[in-house]
C-alpha cells in the first residue's frame, strides 16, 4: 500500500515538472505617442495574471531616464467569475530624439511585449517676462488648402501650484474649431527649469481661403504665494495671487482648391476609406423583395459636412431605388477629427432580369503626400428572379385517399374486441365530458376577457397613421408606422417594415421614406399609404381576431 502511494506522488511529480510553464501575457503601453525630447510620459505594464516574479526596468535606463514608478492591484468578481489585474506604472523621459524602443521587461520567467515610441527634437519655446506660468501655441501647418484640418496644440507651463484658472476658447472667424479628446499633464524642463505641462488640442477647418488669424488665448489663474499667513492656524487659507498670461497670436495662409482638382465636390483629407455591404453577399432577389446596399465612407482630417453624398438617383426600367436616411457622426482622436457617413439603399425590382449598378467614383485631395486621389466602388450587377407564385389548388389533382381494406365482422378472437370497444367508449365518454366543461367555462368567463388586452393602446396608434396620411404629415406618419413596425415584426426602420409587408402597402411604406429623405420629390400625399394599410388589413393578431365581434376592427377607423 505505501508502496502505490509512493509511486503516485512520485508519478505526479513528474508530471509537474514535464507540463510547459503558461506564462503570464503582460502588455504595454504608453499614454502620448509621439512625444517631444524633455516631455514625459508614462509606461504602462498591465497583466491580468500574477507574472513570475518581479520586474526588472533596468534596460528602460539605455533611452529613458526613470523619474518614479508605482504599483496597483485590482481584483473584482463578475458573475461567479474571479478577475485580477496588475499594473505597473513607470515616469520616464527620453534621453534622445529619434525611434526609441521600449525593449521586454523581464518579470521573473515572463516577458512583456516590446514597444516603439516616437521622440521628436522639442521645438523652442520662448516663456514671456513671467516666467512661473506662460502659454505656448502652436499651428500645423501653417498654409492649408481650405476645409483641410489644422491641428492648434495650446500648452500651459507652470512651475507653481495654481488653485483656480480660466481659459478662454480659439475663436475664428468664418472657421470651424473642434476640440479634441481629453487634456494631457506631463513635466518637462525648460532652460533648466521643470515645469507641469497641461496640453490641450483642437482642430481647425479654415471655410475660405485667405489670410485667417487665431486672436492670443489669455489664461487668468490663482497662484499659491509662497509669503505665509501673518497668524499660523487651522483655518488660516493659502495666500494667493492673481496671474494673467497671454499667447501669440498665429496666421494661417489658407490656400484654394488647386486648379488640377476639377470634380464639383471638394474634399480634403489625411486618409480615406469607401467600404460597402450587401444584405445578400450573392446579389440576387427576386421581383418585388428589396436588396439592400450599405456604402460607408472614413475620412481622417475632415468634417461630416464635408463628406459627399454616396449614391445618385438611379434612372433604369424594372428596378427603383429607396435611400435610407444618412447616419453621420465624428469621432475626435487626440491627433485629429475622423469623419464617418453611412448610407443604406433598398432596391426593389418590379421584372426579373440582370441590372448592372454604375461605379462609385469618389475623387478627394490627399494633404499628407498633396496629391489628388479617387476612391472607387466597381460596377456591380444584380440579378433578379420571378417571384414564387403559390400553386393553384385543382380537386381534380388531388390524391385520393386510400380506402382502408374491409375488415372481416367476425374476429378469430372476441376478447380483444371487446376490450378495445370497452376502451373506446370510455375515452369518447371522456373526450364529450371535457368539450362540456369548456363550454361551461366560456360561457362564465365576460365578453372583455375575449377581446384584445389592450385595445386602447392599438387603436390610438392607428388612428395617429391615420390623422398623419390624411393630412399629409410625412413625419408623423414615419413615427406611427415605426410604432406599429416594432409591436408587429420588431423592426425599427421603414425599410426593414417594408419588406415584412406585401403588396401595395410595400411599395407605398418605400415611397414614403424616399420623400422623408429626398429633396427632389414632390410634397408626400398620404392618402395612398392609407388605403394600402386598409387594403392590406396589417397586423391583425390572435387576440384581435377573437375580439371581432367585440370591437370594430382598428382599420376601420
Amino acid at each position: 500500500m505505501k508502496l502505490c502511494k509512493l509511486c503516485v506522488l512520485w508519478f505526479g511529480l513528474v508530471w509537474l515538472l514535464i507540463l510547459p510553464a503558461q506564462a503570464a501575457p503582460i502588455q504595454a503601453s504608453v499614454n502620448r505617442n509621439p512625444v517631444n525630447l524633455n516631455e514625459s510620459l508614462q509606461i504602462t505594464f498591465s497583466a491580468s495574471e500574477t507574472p513570475d516574479g518581479n520586474p526588472d526596468f533596468t534596460p528602460l535606463k539605455e533611452n529613458f531616464q526613470i523619474l518614479n514608478q508605482q504599483r496597483s492591484s485590482n481584483m473584482s468578481w463578475i458573475n461567479g467569475k474571479a478577475s485580477h489585474n496588475e499594473q505597473w506604472i513607470v515616469n520616464v523621459i527620453p534621453k534622445q530624439a529619434g525611434e526609441l524602443l521600449i525593449p521586454p521587461i523581464a518579470f521573473g520567467n515572463d516577458s512583456s511585449q516590446p514597444l516603439t515610441l516616437k521622440v521628436n527634437q522639442a521645438p523652442p519655446v520662448q516663456p514671456n517676462s513671467n516666467a512661473e506660468v506662460f502659454l505656448d501655441v502652436q499651428a500645423s501647418p501653417e498654409n492649408p488648402y481650405v476645409q483641410s484640418q489644422v491641428l492648434y496644440t495650446l500648452k500651459l507651463y507652470r512651475r507653481v501650484q495654481i488653485t483656480q484658472a480660466s481659459l478662454n476658447e480659439p475663436e475664428i472667424k468664418d472657421a470651424v474649431v473642434e476640440k479634441l479628446g481629453e487634456d494631457n499633464t506631463y513635466s518637462t524642463q525648460v532652460n533648466g527649469e521643470d515645469y507641469w505641462v497641461t496640453e490641450r488640442k483642437y482642430a481647425i477647418f479654415p471655410q475660405q481661403s485667405g489670410l485667417f488669424t487665431i486672436a492670443p488665448l489669455t489664461l487668468t489663474a490663482e497662484v499659491v504665494s509662497e509669503q505665509r499667513p501673518q497668524f499660523n492656524g487651522f483655518f488660516n487659507r493659502q495666500i494667493t495671487e492673481t496671474r494673467r498670461v497671454s499667447s501669440k497670436a498665429i496666421t494661417l495662409s489658407v490656400q484654394a482648391p488647386p486648379a488640377s482638382f476639377t470634380d464639383p465636390a471638394w474634399l480634403s483629407a489625411e486618409s480615406l476609406q469607401l467600404n460597402e455591404t450587401w444584405s445578400s453577399n450573392d446579389l440576387k432577389t427576386k421581383v418585388g423583395e428589396p436588396l439592400t446596399r450599405t456604402i460607408t465612407l472614413i475620412a481622417k482630417g475632415s468634417t461630416v459636412g464635408q463628406l459627399p453624398e454616396l449614391s445618385k438617383p438611379l434612372n433604369m426600367d424594372g428596378i427603383k431605388t429607396y435611400p435610407d436616411q444618412p447616419v453621420l457622426y465624428e469621432d475626435k482622436q487626440s491627433d485629429g477629427l475622423i469623419a464617418h457617413r453611412e448610407e443604406k439603399i433598398a432596391y426593389i425590382p418590379s421584372q426579373p432580369g440582370q441590372y448592372t449598378l454604375p461605379a462609385v467614383n469618389i475623387s478627394w485631395f490627399n494633404t499628407q503626400t498633396q496629391q489628388i486621389e479617387t476612391a472607387q466602388l466597381p460596377a456591380v450587377t444584380l440579378q433578379t428572379l420571378e417571384a414564387t407564385a403559390q400553386p393553384a389548388t385543382n380537386p381534380a389533382q388531388q390524391p385520393q385517399t386510400p380506402v382502408a381494406p374491409t375488415l372481416s365482422s367476425q374476429p378469430t378472437n372476441s376478447e380483444p374486441l371487446v376490450f378495445w370497444q370497452w376502451l373506446s367508449a370510455a375515452l369518447a365518454l371522456g373526450w364529450l365530458s371535457h368539450v362540456a366543461w369548456l363550454y361551461r367555462s366560456a360561457r362564465n368567463k365576460p365578453a372583455a376577457a375575449e377581446a384584445v388586452e389592450h385595445p386602447t393602446q392599438q387603436a390610438a396608434d392607428m388612428k395617429a397613421l391615420k390623422s398623419a396620411c390624411l393630412q399629409n404629415q410625412a413625419q408623423a406618419a414615419k413615427q406611427a408606422l415605426l410604432l406599429w413596425g416594432r409591436q408587429q415584426f420588431a423592426e425599427d426602420n421603414l425599410t426593414a417594415i417594408a419588406g415584412q409587408c406585401p403588396e401595395p402597402l410595400r411599395t407605398e411604406i418605400l415611397l414614403l421614406n424616399q420623400a422623408l429623405y429626398s429633396a427632389a420629390l414632390p410634397d408626400w400625399n398620404g392618402n395612398a399609404l392609407w388605403e394600402a394599410f386598409i387594403q392590406c388589413k396589417p397586423g391583425k393578431t390572435k387576440a384581435a381576431n377573437a375580439a371581432e365581434e367585440v370591437l370594430e376592427p382598428l382599420y376601420r377607423l
